[in-house]
């Protein structure tokens, strides 16, 4: 038996006898996104050494790695193969995992114009709340048939079980790319960027800050130039979907930050607080004393309660309606009917 069998079979005896006692289990791996999410409280049970990459075969654009990777090296093995993750993950930290990112579900500048960390993954390989080892999915998009149960632990942060291994999508990286800025404000941009999505322009990422409109641009060279002769405005530095990415961006060194996830062709959010907003408008970034769940809600989206580099916020997702909650609890209970596995993670109730 290997090392990394070792390892997968002391963490799911480690499962197995936390369901016989009925005791709480904190997973652990990066600890770099401890700010998203509740406080969890149990014995820990840490992942790291479940680590490295079990395939990858660029000609497949299939990676397949351990959930205790780091994420940096996922991406300096595919960036060595001209490929990315293309939902660009952010990396808090230098121990930002591989199976961290995809259990958050957090994707960064690329996600409203590639997709989002879950269209990407093929499948997973878990531990459930009693401790029995499943698979789920493949490594190729058709072996995905009915319903694709891999993709319910992107986001779950845990509370449905442990991920082990994680099958993705990868693609290549685009031979050419160009940031460009341009002085507008918010309501043009929105109807100017949506005019240029719809032209066809190879826009990847975008941003409205401080009455600028911040494009990138990625296709091949050809098409990069002539959309820059179609859009004009300034060339600029990149590192900016970096910052982004990352949330090293100023912008992200404030207490009372609101995370909004809205339809793109939501009219502008009517608030005199600072904003900085992504994703052709999905994704609006509000510095706000005040409660903006309702906002959210009122305009068919939700909130997120954001802070960084403060104490973890408690309940800090968009109240789920009681028909939705059951659902979660019915999901909850199917894989962990103990309720052990990073129990009141995303809500207090689960």
């Amino acid at each position: 038996m290997g090392a990394n069998q070792d390892i997968r079979a002391a963490l799911a005896e480690q499962v197995s006898q936390a369901y016989g006692d009925k005791t709480a289990l904190r997973i652990n791996a990066g600890n770099s996104k401890t700010f998203y999410g509740n406080t969890v409280s149990g014995s820990e049970l840490d992942v790291n050494q479940h680590c490295g990459i079990i395939d990858y075969h660029p000609s497949e654009l299939v990676i397949t790695a351990r959930a205790g990777t780091r994420l940096d090296e996922i991406e300096k093995t595919l960036k060595e193969n001209n490929q990315m993750l293309a939902f660009e993950p952010p990396r808090h930290s230098k121990n930002t995992t591989f199976g961290g990112s995809i259990a958050t579900g957090l994707s960064g500048p690329r996600r409203a114009y590639s997709g989002s960390a879950r269209d990407f993954v093929l499948g997973t390989q878990i531990i459930n709340g009693k401790g029995e080892v499943l698979k789920f999915g493949g490594q190729v998009m058709k072996n995905v048939a009915g319903y694709d149960a891999s993709r319910l632990m992107v986001g779950a942060q845990g509370t449905l079980g442990i991920l082990l291994d994680i099958s993705v999508k990868v693609l290549p990286i685009p031979e050419s790319e160009l940031t460009i800025a341009l002085d507008m404000n918010e309501s043009d941009s929105h109807e100017t960027l949506h005019r240029w999505i719809k032209q066809g322009h190879p826009i990847t990422a975008s941003c409205h800050y401080k009455n600028t409109l911040y494009v990138r641009l990625s296709s091949t060279q050809n098409s990069v130039n002539q959309a820059l002769k179609d859009i004009g405005g300034e060339s600029c530095d990149s590192d900016l979907w970096v910052n982004l990415r990352n949330q090293t961006h100023e912008f992200f060194n404030q207490d009372s930050l609101w995370r909004l996830s809205l339809p793109t062709a939501c009219d502008p959010i009517k608030t005199d607080d600072t904003q900085l907003i992504e994703w052709s408008g999905a994704q609006r970034w509000v510095i706000s004393a005040e409660d903006l769940y309702d906002t959210a809600s009122q305009n068919r989206g939700h909130a997120t309660r954001y802070i960084i580099n403060g104490e973890p916020i408690r309940d800090c997702f968009q109240p789920l309606a009681q028909s939705i909650l059951a659902l979660h609890k019915r999901l909850k209970h199917s894989f962990d009917p103990a309720g052990i596995l990073n129990p009141g993670r995303t809500y207090t109730e689960l």
